[in-house]
């Protein structure tokens, strides 16, 4: 079973806890991060924490949402051996594990629905990595930190 760390500011956490409940529910194991009211938080703490929960292992990937899933984004990239991708449909979300193996989907609650990121959830967790040509990018990327 997959272990799936989730992390969202106040603007994405109402998001991030309806989709844990999805995951639950498709049987997915899932470790909460935070935030959980709509207090304003600084979302680079909350990246953090998922980052450093998928780099020790502790989870086999993360998904994290803030208004746009532009600043988890960001912040999330600065980790070494963290691959995050913001996705707003089920087709990048699959392309972005099938080619770059990302192993962190950032959402954007202010950017699309609730069915929407089940969807683009679903997608980025259904997806393997293919490997092959694609192996040899990931291994350049992780020489630029």
């Amino acid at each position: 079973m997959k272990t799936i760390v989730f992390g969202a500011d106040h603007a994405g956490y109402l998001l991030k806890d309806q989709l844990i409940e999805t995951c639950r529910s498709l049987g997915y194991s899932c470790l909460d991060e935070g935030t959980n009211s709509g207090e304003s938080v600084d979302y680079p703490v909350f990246a953090a924490r998922v980052c450093e929960t998928v780099r020790n292992g502790k989870a086999d990937c993360g998904i994290l949402v803030c208004g746009t899933g532009i600043g988890m984004s960001i912040a999330a990239n600065r980790h070494l051996g963290i691959r995050a991708a913001v996705c707003s449909d089920p087709v990048a979300a699959k392309y972005t594990r099938l080619h770059n193996d990302a192993n962190v989907l950032c959402l954007g609650a202010r950017m699309i629905g609730s069915l929407a990121a089940e969807e683009i959830v679903r997608a980025f967790l259904e997806t393997e990595f293919m490997g092959g040509k694609h192996q040899k990018r990931i291994e350049m990327l992780e020489t630029f930190h």
